[in-house]
């Protein structure tokens, strides 16, 4: 195995067994805070691989990553009802603590690298790795919180001005982010697709900056506490397109077959990907190819996600001239979706399995454990059948049990980026149809549809207010990111986190058409299965998690509560 390998998996190793409070004196991955740890080049390579963490991929054994296991969409349905990520106020919460927790551990290296005795432009490398993670760190907190005390040193003392500091103005903690991604382009260096990259840098202030700019422009003083921001919306989604026009020219390419980028057992030599989290057979597993086909019931695709994909003739549910049926056949037994699918996008028959499974209905992969989903729609594309070798025993081992999967995660590729610079481009007035051949056609292309025009028709399902253009860039983004873990904050962004108002928009808590099953066990509206009874309704308290009751005690008053909790 690879050097860089090694370094990655023993760093991911180290970030997942450590978790600590922000104002601990000592960091969990144990080392000597002494002027000697940071004249160490090796010493202080290791420290930054445990910095790693920040990309939890597939997940480690048997906990989750963002790829299916964030079910609060209106693209899938957990077997159970999900409700908001918090209904109350927590004593505690990992949202909060983990990220302090790795900003912590950026300070560290930030405050003892000052008096290190390494080579500038080494120094400079570490400075930079510390401040992608920090930055990123900061965005997943205030994606989540809003304002949150800004920390550009290390908390050692209970008298630090940090202790009982109030919470910063998310605007001006997202600049300081903005400042930490400049520096680490300008000098992370280069590096290949599991290491620290100047490219890794730009793939992150592509998403970063898009995500700053469309919520500035979409929020409200009511709902978020802040008018939109016209002018900070074009700084950033300008940032946006910049960083991402760099990695389009930057020698990547797509690759032909949507699914590669889910179910490889390498991404290391895939020409779409940016940067991946590599996993080791027999040294470093996940479950999310076990939590997608075993005998737990899956959290299936809605009928509202099935809608969002075209029809092969470019055309929405509303408007195609295709066949609109999503009823199943029955073959051999089986409840079959071939024809549904020979119609649609095609990644759609990709991210799906061709059969359904549902309870008294279950379905299996070759040798594999009988399937069934909440909707029926079982989740095909992080499966593969070329992990372990070609004995049945050895696949249903590594198919089926918690932390034996060794398929690679995709973090950041090409396809993201496209739909970004698409995006921004678009929000910002300025879009062609040359950087829509350049973008997101390509995609379209892959997907086996038509190109997207400047001026397409207009889709009876819009219901977010935009134009059609935006509106079809966004059902781009949707079908090629599905049960990725980016629905939920595009919505925020957006500003149409009410879609996911389950009593206003049932159709996100329905599935498959079953209306031709006879003995069908599961509860139908109309023929269409409706996975949970309970319904989720919106509040505008949810665009921000509530902080955490234990760090508004401990900050004595200096933070305060979000809004509405």
């Amino acid at each position: 195995m690879k050097k860089a390998y090694l370094l990655v998996l023993v760093g991911l190793v180290l970030a997942f067994a450590s978790c600590d409070d922000m104002l601990d004196i000592t960091p969990r991955d144990k080392f000597t805070n002494d002027p000697s740890f940071w004249n160490n080049a090796t010493q202080v390579e290791n420290y930054t691989n445990s910095m790693y963490g920040n990309f939890s991929g597939y997940g480690y054994q048997g906990s989750g990553g963002p790829f299916y296991f964030s079910t609060l969409t209106d693209d899938q349905v957990f077997r159970e009802f999900e409700n908001w990520t918090f209904t109350n106020v927590p004593n505690s919460s990992s949202s909060w603590n983990d990220p302090y927790t790795e900003i912590r551990r950026s300070n560290y290296l930030l405050d003892g690298i000052k008096s290190s005795t390494l080579a500038d432009d080494v120094k400079a490398k570490y400075v930079a790795i510390a401040r992608l993670s920090r930055a990123y760190n900061y965005f997943l907190l205030v994606k989540r919180y809003g304002d949150v005390q800004w920390q550009d040193h290390v908390v050692l003392t209970t008298d630090d001005e940090y202790v009982n500091g109030a919470r910063d103005d998310r605007d001006k903690v997202m600049d300081k982010v903005l400042e930490d991604l400049d520096y680490a382009v300008a000098n992370i260096g280069s590096g290949n697709k599991v290491t620290w990259s100047k490219d890794l840098a730009l793939a992150m202030k592509s998403e970063i900056c898009l995500y700053e700019g469309t919520y500035c422009k979409y929020r409200t003083q009511a709902d978020n506490g802040k008018a939109a921001d016209a002018s900070r919306a074009q700084k950033y989604l300008t940032e946006c397109v910049n960083a991402s026009q760099q990695l389009m020219g930057g020698g990547y390419s797509l690759t032909a077959n949507y699914g590669e980028i889910y179910n490889a057992l390498s991404l290391t030599g895939n020409s779409e990907i940016i940067f991946c989290r590599h996993y080791e057979k027999d040294v470093l597993g996940h479950s999310t190819v076990d939590y997608t086909s075993g005998s737990t019931a899956q959290s299936g695709i809605s009928k509202d996600a099935i809608d969002a994909f075209l029809f092969l003739d470019g055309k929405p549910l509303a408007t195609t001239t295709k066949d609109k049926s999503d009823a199943p056949q029955l073959v051999n037994g089986k409840y079959n979706l071939d024809n549904m699918l020979s119609v649609r996008d095609k990644r759609l028959g990709v991210l799906i399995d061709h059969t359904l499974a549902f309870k008294g209905h279950g379905n299996a992969r070759g040798p594999l454990a009988e399937m069934t989903s909440s909707t029926a729609y079982t989740i095909g594309k992080y499966y593969t059948d070329k992990m372990g070798d070609p004995s049945a025993t050895s696949q249903i081992y590594y198919c089926n049990n918690i932390g034996t999967g060794y398929t690679d995660a995709p973090i950041y590729w090409l396809a993201q980026i496209y739909l970004n610079f698409a995006e921004a481009k678009a929000e910002l007035g300025n879009i062609t149809q040359a950087d829509l051949n350049n973008s997101v056609n390509k995609l379209q292309a892959r997907a086996g549809l038509p190109d997207l025009t400047l001026t397409p028709e207009a889709d009876p399902a819009n219901n977010h207010g935009v134009s059609n253009l935006l509106w079809e860039i966004r059902r781009a983004r949707r079908c090629e990111l599905m049960t990725d873990g980016n629905r939920y904050w595009d919505l925020v962004r957006w500003h149409q986190l009410d879609k996911l108002d389950s009593s206003k928009y049932p159709n996100i808590n329905r599935g498959a058409n079953l209306d031709i099953v006879p003995d069908c066990e599961m509860t139908l509206d109309n023929g269409y299965v409706v996975p949970v009874t309970a319904t989720r309704t919106f509040d505008k308290k949810y665009y921000f998690y509530p902080i955490p009751s234990n760090q508004i005690k401990n900050s004595n008053g200096g933070t305060t509560q979000n809004p509405g909790w």
